[in-house]
């Protein structure tokens, strides 16, 4: 069987064509896989597990019945979504991961990762991260009105998204010696994680040893998946507007 990996679906209901993909690649190809890893950023927002809406709800239903049929699903907070909580894992039948976990697969040690921590050279975004990721700010947020909730939300995509147009390539991107320093502290020789929308194979080398980063892709103008399976690992895009065919 086939363990699914993607990321960066930004899930919101103005974007049915993204929700429409995903409902058709859960019953396609994650119902009969062993299990799916949700890297993070699987919303476009989210503002706690107590403002969750009509919409957010249908997702969790989708995931639950895919969890129900014997798939396990495994969902990591991104840098959009890191206030999802207990009650809608509950809800959905799936199981929240720490950033960074790692898994066995086909027999090695595989890290994955959101991605987001490896960007250290956007000193502004990193220093924001930790702000917002502290126990106490969290507990903040979660008890934060509703309504400010939602005000913080919009204040911060919109900054963010100002931001992201204005650095350069290679700040918003990871930092190579980061991605060294994380495998290495964490005894892996493949990394997988989301964030930077630029999907690829990187090959490496760590400590003399072969290595790789594998780069999932952002579901926008197309879908993207990486599959595990005997064969070993490939990441391929789908259309968005075609129901994508099983892998």
């Amino acid at each position: 069987m086939s363990v699914l990996f993607i990321s960066d679906l930004h899930l919101e209901a103005e974007r049915p064509d993204i929700t429409r993909a995903f409902l058709h690649f859960l019953r396609s190809r994650a119902s009969q896989a062993e299990a799916l890893y949700i890297l993070g950023d699987f919303f476009e927002a989210w503002i706690g597990d107590d403002g969750m809406d009509g919409f957010q709800h249908s997702i969790a239903r989708a995931l639950r019945e895919v969890a129900d049929g014997g798939t396990r699903i495994y969902l990591m907070h991104g840098n959009r979504d890191f206030l999802i909580g207990k009650a809608f894992c509950r809800e959905a039948g799936c199981t929240l991961l720490r950033d960074p976990s790692v898994i066995a697969l086909n027999g090695e040690k595989v890290l994955l990762m959101h991605g987001d921590s490896l960007c250290t050279l956007d000193a502004g975004y990193m220093k924001l991260r930790r702000w917002l990721r502290n126990p106490v700010s969290l507990f903040i947020l979660r008890n934060l009105p509703l309504s400010k909730r939602r005000q913080l939300a919009r204040k911060l995509r919109k900054e963010s998204r100002a931001q992201t147009r204005m650095k350069a390539s290679e700040i918003v991107d990871v930092t190579p010696e980061e991605v060294l320093k994380v495998m290495r502290q964490h005894g892996v020789r493949t990394l997988i994680h989301g964030h930077t929308h630029r999907p690829a194979v990187h090959e490496l080398q760590l400590d003399g040893q072969r290595a790789r980063r594998i780069v999932l892709g952002d579901w926008d103008r197309q879908g993207w998946a990486l599959q595990a399976d005997a064969n070993g690992l490939e990441q391929a895009p789908f259309g968005l507007d075609a129901e994508p065919s099983d892998h």
